[in-house]
């Protein structure tokens, strides 16, 4: 008797220390955290591209805006894709506003190649949260709510106003998004001075920390020549023409992989980056092509990034009049060419010397919460910022997630709990820097007096200096 009840405390026991998702309950204090709570309900919320269902993220969002006591609404520039705006109004709303903006799609996982089902948010004993969005980018939009609620708490209330927006689509381009919202009155409307957006996790104590990406340019090449039989040996045949296109781009792409290898550039954010992405040719049969046909027509795709300082003519240029000649019976169609410069004719990089008191603030700010700030970098992929940088706004992307492989996109991502909460206290400093007073070189100060929007200026006393 005494051994069967032995066993059943020892079964109850065990039991217990299992959760209904399977996660272990016997957790540190970290890990039983309510703010890590919330970020594993977010991350089980499914935005899946291409046919995200945003209606229960939408109210997921303004319910934390209600519980942490802040205004929200909803923007809606798309059918079914809401753009979430939550304010918290500052003491003077005439100032020019900061933002933080997180996008809430995510793209599909297959739960086969996870450890874990990927919308589980299964926290193991080490307290890692595998979840797709983990790293790209739930974990970062709740970092921001989190940060605002503990401030909150804290009797803290912001010199300027700050926005924290929720847009969708960005894992497809963003058009239905971030784009649209940007151009929109609505945003003109915020007098927005300075963007924070998604980065990328680092594998090392150092935050990664970028001020510009590359500029995108997809195209394809076509080819044409006269149909003949697979036998002949012809010059001028649309599949040799498109062969000498494939090396002439290859040729340019081992140079810069060169540059990268030699030491001669940081990094891959400095050179060009392009890839043929896919090839069309041939005449299909239902169970494959005819083989002793040669086609008239043949096709290759490129992805291309470049640095946003590239001499876009000059590339123009090499990739029409080089690696694709007119007189070879070659046509270049561009199906994505994005501008090199903003709208005021500038390069789309944000500025990270002394000129820019936003980057003072950024880089300060994080030393003082106690964080190891990289140089910033070149993000190779797209971003929401990009759209920000074209209306000539400096925008970052930071994610303070640090000592932590890069699994966005990648199976199994995942985020620590512990590095969570820490990236949170990185966002409380930086959402009290940057909306706190500070004078036109960045310090912190009682002065009131760093305007973005000039129109306003002479609303200024005298005796306060703006550098312009």
């Amino acid at each position: 008797m005494a051994c069967t009840e032995a066993l059943g405390i020892f079964l109850l026991a065990l039991l217990s220390f299992f959760s209904r998702d399977g996660t272990a309950t016997g957790l540190s204090p970290d890990q039983d955290e309510p703010a890590v709570t919330r970020l594993r309900e977010y991350l089980r919320i499914e935005t899946v591209q291409p046919f995200p269902d945003y209606l229960p993220v939408t109210r997921f969002l303004i319910q934390q805006a209600q519980t942490i006591g802040l205004d929200s609404k909803i923007l809606e520039f798309a059918p079914s894709k809401p753009v979430v705006l939550i304010t918290w109004t500052g003491r003077d709303p005439e100032l020019a506003s900061v933002m933080f903006n997180s996008h809430t799609d995510v793209v599909a996982a297959d739960p086969s190649e996870w450890t874990h089902p990927p919308f589980s948010a299964h926290m193991d004993s080490e307290g890692n949260i595998y979840a797709r969005g983990s790293q790209d980018m739930k974990s970062v939009g709740m970092m921001y709510l989190e940060a605002a609620r503990n401030l909150i708490d804290a009797g803290f209330l912001p010199l300027r106003s700050v926005h924290f927006s929720y847009v969708p689509d960005e894992e497809v381009g963003g058009v239905d998004g971030a784009e649209s919202f940007v151009n929109s009155p609505d945003f003109d409307d915020l007098n927005v001075a300075v963007v924070v957006d998604e980065g990328m996790p680092s594998p090392n104590a150092k935050y990664r920390i970028f001020n510009r990406e590359k500029i995108l340019w997809s195209f394809f090449v076509r080819a044409v020549g006269s149909p003949a039989h697979g036998s002949r040996l012809l010059d001028s045949m649309a599949v040799e023409n498109l062969r000498q296109v494939l090396n002439r781009v290859a040729a340019f792409r081992e140079s810069q992989i060169n540059l990268i290898k030699t030491g001669m550039v940081a990094g891959e954010g400095d050179v060009a980056s392009v890839n043929n992405v896919y090839l069309k040719a041939g005449t299909p049969t239902p169970t494959g092509f005819v083989m002793n046909v040669q086609p008239s027509h043949a096709e290759a795709g490129f992805d291309m990034r470049i640095p946003p300082e590239a001499d876009a003519e000059a590339l123009e240029e090499l990739i029409t009049k080089e690696w694709a000649p007119a007189s070879h019976n070659l046509t270049v169609h561009f199906v994505t060419k994005q501008n090199t410069c903003d709208e005021n004719g500038r390069y789309m990089v944000t500025p990270v010397d002394d000129s820019n008191p936003w980057w003072v603030l950024m880089r300060d700010v994080i030393s003082q919460a106690g964080g190891n700030l990289g140089q910033p970098e070149t993000r190779i992929g797209a971003s929401d910022s990009r759209f920000v940088r074209r209306k000539g706004i400096p925008a970052f992307g930071f994610s303070p997630i640090a000592n932590t492989p890069n699994l966005m996109h990648a199976r199994n991502e995942f985020l620590n709990a512990k590095e969570y909460l820490k990236g949170i206290k990185v966002y409380e400093e930086i959402i009290k820097a940057f909306s706190g007073p500070h004078d036109a070189k960045g310090k912190l100060d009682t002065v009131e007096s760093f305007y973005v929007n000039h129109d306003k200026l002479e609303s200024i006393p005298e005796n306060i200096h703006i550098e312009l």
